[in-house]
Formats: C-alpha cells, structure tokens, sequence
C-alpha cells in the first residue's frame, strides 16, 4: 500500500497452539507525519489474502510510543525465547531491510 522502508517495527501476536495471528499488529512508523496517510490506507482495508470478513481498524496504542519503547517492551519478553520460531517474534527493519533484534539482557522465561 505504499508505505515500504516506511516503518521500523512490526509485531504481529500469533496464539502458539494454533499458529494463527490473533488478529490485530503492532506498527512503528518512522516518522509520526506518515500516520494520517498511514490510517487513510488501511482503516477499513478488507482485502486480505485470505479469505475473511475481517476489516482493519487503525488505533493508537496506549502501551509504547516509538522504535526504543517497543524494543524495550519485547526485548526481554517470553516471545523472544529461543523456543518460539522467528516467524511469530517481532522484527526490527532498518531502510526496508529485517534487522537482528537486540539480544535480551536477561534470561527469558519460555512461554
């Protein structure tokens, strides 16, 4: 939807059991003047990949604002231990590009 190298942060929780996102992301754009062009784009998106009557709602989070409050806030959470795969961890881009995230510094519970 045009918004590539656009954002540096992207978590998608997925329930481990099924192997299925529970339905909502968490998105670091990396300039907050792209957020009005950002929620025109995808409130109310619907065409998914998949077949599903899901409709995308574009919501500010409470929890973390910005690159470093979301590295803090998963860097030493369960869903970075070694046991869950990759595909189901947060990434980190850096110009469009996946980048390692920061290893914890402490050791993590499995989940």
């Amino acid at each position: 939807e045009g918004f590539a190298g656009m954002y540096d942060f992207v978590y998608l929780p997925v329930d481990f059991q099924r192997g299925s996102g529970l339905g909502f992301a968490f998105v670091n754009l990396t300039d907050p003047q792209l957020v009005p062009g950002f929620r025109a784009a995808f409130e109310g998106f619907s065409r998914w990949t998949v077949r599903t009557s899901k409709v995308c709602q574009v919501t500010w989070s409470d929890r973390a604002q910005g690159l470093k409050a979301n590295i803090k806030r998963y860097r030493n959470s369960p869903v970075m231990h070694t046991s869950v795969p990759d595909n189901y961890k947060p990434c980190l881009f850096s110009g469009g590009e996946r980048v390692p995230f920061p290893a914890p510094s402490k050791q993590l519970r499995k989940p």
